[in-house]
Parts: C-alpha cells; structure tokens; sequence
C-alpha cells in the first residue's frame, strides 16, 4: 500500500470504530479512559492538533500530533508529529510532585511553539500514565498527577478537558498499541482475509503482548481477562492482550536483585552473576537508591546470569501455543538494547530473530570487559529479554520480531491510536 495513502487509511478506520470493547463480558473500553464529548471544535478548521502525554516509567514523553481536514468529503489525514522526551519519569518524583510538574511544563512549552497561537484553545491535551505511577499508592500517583499536573495544563493555554489526566490501564495501552501499528503497516484488517500482527512492547516496570488470534483453540484456553472484544467494520475482533506489571525491564533488574518489591535498607549491597565481578555502583529508579554490584568470588556470565533471570519469569506468564510461528512487532527495550548492541541500525530499525538475542546475550555477559564502557546491566537486559521471550512468553528460537520506532516518520506508540479515539470524543472529526 503506498505510504500516502496511509494517513487517509489511518483516519478512516478510528473514524469508523464504535468502539465497543469488553473485558470478560465488561463493557469497558474507553468509556473511562477519555471524558464524554465537551466543547465541540470548530471542524471548518482545516487544520488541527492533539496533544498527548505519554507518562512512563523511566520517562515522560509528549507526541504532538498535526491532522489536515482538505473537505468535509475527505477524513482527516496525519500530517505529521513532533516527539520529545524528559527523564526520568513522574514516579522519580512521587515526594517531589512539583518537580515531577516541572518536567511536564517544559514538554508543554514546546507545544506552545509548535501549535499556532489561534488553535490553542482548540487543541486538547491529555496525559496517561502508565506502569510507573501504577507501582506508586494511589496518595502519592494522585499529588503527581490530579494536584500537580492537571494544575499546569490548567495554566496551559490548551483545551484541557475533564479528566484530561490519569492512569491508564495497562491493557488498554496494548490494544492501542496493536490497533495503531496494524494501520501504519497498512494490515487487512477488513473483509475475511484480515491479516495481522502482533505486537510486544517492554518498558519500564510492565510488558505487554498483543495479538489477534486466527484460531479458536486459543481463545478457548485463554484466560477471561486476557481476551477484549471491540467492532470494527462491522465485524467483531476478539483480541489477545496483557499487561504484565513488574516484568518491565527495569522492574525485572531489581526482582533479578532480589531487590523488587523490598524495604531498601541504607547501605544494603544488591550483587548478581549478570554484573562484572568488580563493580560496585548506585541505582536510581522509582525514587529509590539501590546499591548494586558483581560476584566477586562467585561466576559470572551467561550461564549463572541465565538461571537468575530464568526464576523471575519462569512459570510466571501465560503461553498461548499459536504465537511460536507468529511475527511480531518490538518496541521500546526490545528496540533499544538491539541497537545498542548494533543487532539493528538505531535509526531505521531492522529485523532479527528471537535466538539473535539470545547470541548476543552470551557474547556480551562472557566478555564483559569488553563492554564496560557500557551499560552495566546490559548482561542482563540481554539475558532477560531472551529469557522473557522464550520462557516467558514461549517464543521459538525462530520467531521473527520486527523492531522499528517510525512508521512513515509517525512514531509506533499507543499513543496514535488514544489521540484519534480524544478527537472523536471531542467532536473534531467530521
């Protein structure tokens, strides 16, 4: 399909979607997750904007969306996106709030620049947390988001509507993710012969794995809560998604610690075969300190690093048998640590093999001097994804993953999908 038709595409299949989604027979789908319609914009604008803030884990990211109407005749198509990120993440500031509000203001200052003066009171703004503040209590999530954040949209310029900012949950951010990166690829998902792909996406604190089932048996042995529902084209699609929280990768360094979830005593050593055996350093995340190093008498490499990771995921996700012959789409760690350890071009992506992970995993943890100028966790990030793909989820040696973060210059993210789904709300679209 030729790429500039896909913007059109795009815009008519969200434009098409009633959205009617359920999580074991619930109805459930966005109702919460965007206000009801408010403030309809003026759709003679040929030109409008969306804001949307992504608040994750290990940062907080804002993607500021361009939409051209040509004519009431014609869908809106996506013009284009300017996307920038801050770290780290609202959950490193959970005593700190206004600091965490301060991070926020400035991608909003960039917003400002972007969308013209006279749109702005036209242009929404909306902020979704995702698996960082979820690992937060509820005190501490709110002070950063309803009593820090929400005060400066409100001294924002922008459109901010009702419950413009809150926390979403984790398999919603799947389903948007799929829906949004089937439309970038230009998938058949219409008629009988839809064709699609799955997608895996690995943050922070949570993972998650979304798919489309072609076979019966797997919905039938497929948990309840991990089957949603929605129309679209006047057909139904039942999807296969979860949202792991605690199997982010950052999450999963500490659990490979024995550090997750644990009252963090000051001067508390945290050691690991993953690590170099001479290395002694700190570590922030989630507004904690952790001191962290290497075995020193013990072994390192991949072998001892392997069987740490393997006790964190082992037994501990569902695997559904039809994903071992399937493609999937990667992003986020999974794209990162291939680049960094030049599996593909960090610019344009590539694709690789569950068992390309695995190689480099060994190569690095048995050689890890040659990489101290590195990551000193790149041991076992490595080690852990091929453990999550292949113990976790179930994935072949052979199973092909496509990493990319640009699909016709618009990022991968669910937060494509969210910002359509806030204009229709808000009555933008024709």
């Amino acid at each position: 399909m030729a790429s500039s038709r896909l913007p059109i595409l795009i815009a008519l299949a969200f434009s098409s979607l009633p959205f009617v989604l359920s999580h074991s027979n619930r109805v459930m789908w966005f109702q919460e997750f965007f206000p009801p319609n408010v403030c309809p914009i003026n759709a003679k604008a040929n030109t409008f904007y969306g804001i949307m803030f992504d608040a994750g884990s290990t940062g907080t990211r804002i993607h500021i969306y361009t939409f051209v109407q040509k004519s009431p005749e014609k869908l809106p198509e996506v013009e284009g996106e300017i996307f920038e990120s801050v770290k780290p993440g609202l959950s490193a500031y959970a005593d700190q709030p206004e600091k965490g509000a301060e991070t926020v203001k400035t991608l909003l200052d960039m917003a400002i620049d972007a969308v013209p003066p006279h749109l702005w009171k036209k242009t929404p703004v909306v902020l979704k947390a995702t698996a960082g503040l979820r690992l937060l209590s509820e005190e501490k999530a709110q002070a950063l988001l309803s009593e820090v954040v929400k005060e400066v949209f409100e001294e924002s310029p922008f459109l901010v509507p009702e419950d413009s900012v809150g926390i979403m949950d984790g398999s919603h951010e799947g389903i948007l993710a799929w829906i949004t990166v089937n439309f970038l690829t230009g998938r058949q998902l219409s008629g009988q012969n839809q064709q699609t792909v799955g997608t895996l996406d690995l943050g922070g604190a949570s993972t998650q794995i979304t798919f489309l089932p072609r076979f019966e048996e797997t919905l039938k042995e497929t948990p309840g809560d991990f089957v949603t529902s929605f129309e679209m084209f006047n057909s139904t699609y039942k999807l296969y998604t979860h949202s792991y929280l605690g199997f982010g990768l950052k999450a999963a360094r500490l659990a490979t610690l024995g550090a997750l979830n644990m009252e963090v005593v000051d001067g508390q050593m945290f050691r690991s075969s993953c690590l170099p055996k001479q290395l002694e350093a700190e570590w922030h995340f989630g507004g904690v300190k952790y001191r962290y190093g290497g075995n020193k008498e013990g072994e390192t490499g991949f072998k001892p690093c392997y069987l740490e990771v393997l006790k964190v995921v082992k037994g501990k996700l569902h695997q559904p048998d039809e994903i071992r012959g399937s493609s999937f789409y990667a992003f986020s760690y999974y794209y990162d640590r291939a680049a960094d350890t030049n599996l593909i071009d960090y610019e344009r992506g590539g694709v690789l093999e569950v068992r390309d992970f695995e190689r480099k995993a060994k190569e690095v943890c048995d050689n890890m001097e040659r990489y101290n100028s590195a990551s000193p966790f790149l041991c076992m990030d490595l080690t852990y994804i091929t453990a999550l793909l292949k113990e976790g989820f179930g994935f072949r040696d052979n199973t092909v993953l496509k990493l990319t973060k640009k699909v016709n210059n618009i990022e991968t993210s669910w937060t494509l999908g969210a910002t359509f789904y806030l204009l229709q709300s808000l009555g933008m679209t024709y």
